[in-house]
C-alpha cells in the first residue's frame, strides 16, 4: 500500500507544482473566503493554520481575519528533536523560517486543552477523498498532532478541486478530516464532529 501511496503522492505533487501562480492565488482567495464563512470557523475561539509551501492553498487571509476577530491562532512548530506541536502567534511577524524552510512560530506558547474546546484546524494535503481520507507529504506529522488532540477540534482540509479523488488508500493511523473546502465546494465527510 505504501508504494501506491508514494506513487499517488509524487503524481499529485507534480500536478500541484505545475499550477500557474495566478490560478493558485485565485483559487486560494475563493477557498479562504469559503473558509471564513464556514460555520464552525465563525464560532471557533481558536484556529490552527499552516504555512503553505509548493503551491499549497494560501492561508494569509484567514490569518488576518482570525487575528482581527480575536481568535487565538496556532501554527505547527517542529522541535530540533523532530517532535511537533501547535504554537500560538499574536501577529504574522511572529512567524520565522524554521526547519525545512517553512514559516513557524518564533515562540513556544503551545496549545492547551482549554484552547481545544473551540478549535478549527485547517490542514493541507496533496489529495483528499470525500470520506475525509488525506494524503500528505509523508512523515505523518499531521496524523500525530491530530492524534494527540483526540476528538478535540474540527479538522478541515483546504484543497483545490483537482485534489479530490474517488478513494484514497488509508492506514490505521491516518486521521480523517471532518470537512474539505475547495474553490467550488464544501464537503461534509460524514464524520460527525463532537
Amino acid at each position: 500500500m505504501e508504494e501506491n501511496r508514494d506513487r499517488l503522492r509524487q503524481a499529485a505533487l507534480s500536478q500541484r507544482r505545475a499550477l500557474a501562480l495566478t490560478d493558485c492565488l485565485a483559487w486560494s482567495r475563493s477557498i479562504q473566503s469559503r473558509a471564513m464563512e464556514f460555520s464552525y470557523y465563525c464560532a471557533a475561539r481558536a484556529v490552527a493554520l499552516y504555512s503553505p509551501v509548493q503551491n499549497e492553498v494560501e492561508t494569509s487571509a484567514i490569518l488576518q481575519h482570525a487575528l482581527t476577530s480575536n481568535k487565538k491562532v496556532f501554527y505547527p512548530k517542529l522541535s530540533l528533536a523532530g517532535s511537533a506541536g501547535l504554537a500560538r502567534i499574536n501577529a504574522a511577524a511572529e512567524l520565522v523560517v524554521g526547519r525545512h524552510d517553512i514559516l513557524e512560530p518564533a515562540g513556544a506558547d503551545f496549545i492547551t486543552p482549554g484552547d481545544c474546546d473551540s478549535l478549527v484546524i485547517f490542514i493541507p494535503g496533496l489529495l483528499f477523498d470525500r470520506r475525509g481520507n488525506r494524503l500528505g507529504r509523508g512523515g505523518g506529522w499531521y496524523d500525530r498532532v491530530l492524534g494527540e488532540l483526540g476528538n478535540d477540534g474540527i479538522f478541515v482540509g483546504l484543497a483545490y478541486e483537482f485534489q479530490l479523488v474517488e478513494k484514497l488508500p488509508a492506514e490505521s493511523w491516518d486521521r480523517r478530516v471532518h470537512f474539505i473546502i475547495t474553490e467550488k465546494n464544501q464537503i461534509d465527510c460524514g464524520m460527525t464532529p463532537h
